[in-house]
This record gives C-alpha cells, structure tokens and sequence, in this order.
C-alpha cells in the first residue's frame, strides 16, 4: 500500500482472509472460547502500558484488544450469531440511551454525581432488574475476585449498605481475622477458606470506602514486593551466598534495610 495507512475495513478485510479457507490454520482453529484468555490477557497488558504512561505500547495495546473483539465479532457473523455492525449498533445504541442529558434535547445539563446516578438507573431499566440483588448477580463472575467484590459492595452502598465512618471496618477485619484463627486451630479445611474470604471481602469494603480501587492497590504492592525481594537476592549474592543458605532473620533484616533505602529515595 506504499506509504497509506490501512484502514478499519482493511483490518476487516485482512480478518476475514485469515479465517477464510487459503487463511492461517491457527486463526481458522479459533473459538469463542479458545479466545477468551488472549482477551483478558491484552485487557491486562493494555492497563500495563497506560500505568506505564507508555503511549507507544498503549498504541500497540489498543491494537491487539481491537483485533480479539474483530476476532469475535469474524466468528460470530460465520455462525450467522451477529455481525460487527450489529456490535458497533448495540453499543452506539446504549451509549445514546444512557446519556439523555446529552442526545435529548429536553435534558438539561447536570451534574457528574447525578449523571452516575441516572446511568444505574438506565442500566437497571434497560437490562429489566428490579432489585439491587439482580444488579449484584450481572457482575461477571470472571472479573478477578477483588474487583467484582469491589462492584458488588459498590452496588450496595447506593442504596445504604455500607459504613458512616472507616472504624468499624476495620474492626471487622480484626473480627473477621479472629474468626480465621480459631478455624485455622481446627484445621478444618473448608472453614479455613470460608473465613479467609470473609477477611479478604472486609478488607475490600475498606478499600471502598477509602475510594481505593483494591486490584490497582494489590497490584502496585506485589511489585514493590518483587523490588524488595530484588534487593535481598542482589545483597545474597553480594555475600557470595544463595537465598536458601540465609537464615529467615537475615533475610527480614535485608528487607528491612531495603524499606529505610525506599524511604531516603
């Protein structure tokens, strides 16, 4: 093509050929569900580059998540389910529904609070739910654990299900963490994990109403756990030593040292 740029209906185009009979025999093999991994695992490499501030990745990024949801829509139009058009309808059509005070003229302009508000409500009406506890069941079950416990309790605190204050949360991850230790001195298992659900769901509900997105949290800790581990296997062979020939003590003491490094940086 020289110098022009492909456009979406060459993408379109180049998919089609990919999955037509002188296609790729992998692309050919794809299935709705062969594909659902690649999906979330773009998704997550797409939030990687915009945490990064990474435009050129982010660029990449959006890229390969277009190509899983062209992939879909390429299967689904050859089992006459539906096409990209009616994909592109559908969300058009929704986003137009949900935003009256923008594409209807009678709707004035409010504000961001009660716009939120009026989409759970369009939401609702739209999807037939009458009772919050429909709306908490529509959270996808494969969203990672922290997040749809975090939209779960989200749903409930709009309608007054949740704390005035942040102290009795964490009152009730202590309760909550009580209950875990005399179920772990019974060492039953399924009551072992009953209750560690219970500690991690209450320190979700604290994250929520300190408006801390729990996966963002956790996420940022494990890295900064992996640096610190880095500095205690780097300082290991410095000593000329492996990690397994340390002593716990002076493996915490190293970490401990990393910690005062984080602080003076």
């Amino acid at each position: 093509m020289g110098n022009e740029k492909y456009t979406y209906q060459d993408l379109i185009g180049i998919i089609e050929t990919l999955r037509g009979e002188n296609g790729c025999a992998w692309d050919k093999e794809q299935t709705h569900e062969t594909l659902t991994p690649c999906i979330i695992e773009e998704a997550y490499e797409l939030v990687e580059a915009v945490q990064n501030k990474d435009m050129v990745n982010l660029k990449e990024e959006l890229g390969d998540v277009l190509l899983q949801v062209l992939m879909h829509a390429q299967i689904a139009s050859e089992n006459n389910a539906f096409t990209m058009e009616d994909v592109v309808d559908g969300i058009a059509t929704k986003l137009v529904y949900r935003h009256p005070h923008v594409f209807n003229a009678d709707e004035q302009t409010i504000s961001t609070e009660k716009i939120l508000e009026n989409w759970e409500i369009l939401k609702k009406k739209e999807k037939q739910q009458k009772t919050e506890t429909q709306a908490m069941d529509e959270v996808a079950r494969a969203l990672p654990a922290l997040m749809r416990a975090y939209k779960v309790q989200k749903k409930a605190a709009k309608v007054g299900f949740t704390w005035d204050t942040y102290e009795p949360i964490i009152n009730k991850i202590f309760e909550e963490i009580d209950e875990l230790k005399v179920e772990i001195k019974k060492g039953q298992l399924d009551k072992i994990n009953e209750e560690m659900g219970d500690v991690l769901f209450s320190v979700v509900n604290l994250s929520y109403f300190l408006e801390i997105n729990p996966e963002f949290a956790l996420t940022n800790t494990t890295e900064k756990f992996i640096n610190r581990f880095r500095y205690i296997e780097n300082s290991a062979f410095a000593k000329g030593k492996q990690l397994s020939q340390m002593a716990l003590e002076e493996m915490d003491q190293l970490w401990n040292e990393c910690k005062k490094v984080e602080s003076n940086i």
